[in-house]
């Protein structure tokens, strides 16, 4: 099985302002945006990024052929505990999943 990261066009997480992060998968193409949508949960995306499944957020976007999750950060961006200040850290824990 690959890995979503060999599947996906691009992987790339980013701050949705101060308290939310956001991942994009662009897929590349509809057999691979069909495949990915249909193969990653969102429980499985909570688990990964350690959130509580209903603070997760999906946004399926096939005429884009790209997946979104939306998540709130675990401490605000810029205070001291701040680890990954501009977000794009969270893009590497998807891209080594399994899709199932």
């Amino acid at each position: 099985m690959d890995e979503l990261g060999k599947i996906a066009q691009k992987i790339r997480s980013k701050n949705a302002g101060p308290f939310w992060l956001t991942v994009d998968i662009f897929c590349g193409s509809t057999a691979a945006y069909h495949r990915i949508a249909a193969g990653l949960s969102s429980d499985r995306v909570a688990q990964v990024f350690a959130v509580e499944a209903h603070m997760l957020k999906r946004f399926d976007i096939p005429a884009l052929n790209v997946v979104k999750f939306s998540l709130p950060r675990p401490v605000v961006q810029g205070v001291v505990a701040d680890r990954d200040m501009h977000g794009a850290g969270w893009a590497a824990l998807l891209a080594e999943l399994i899709p199932d």
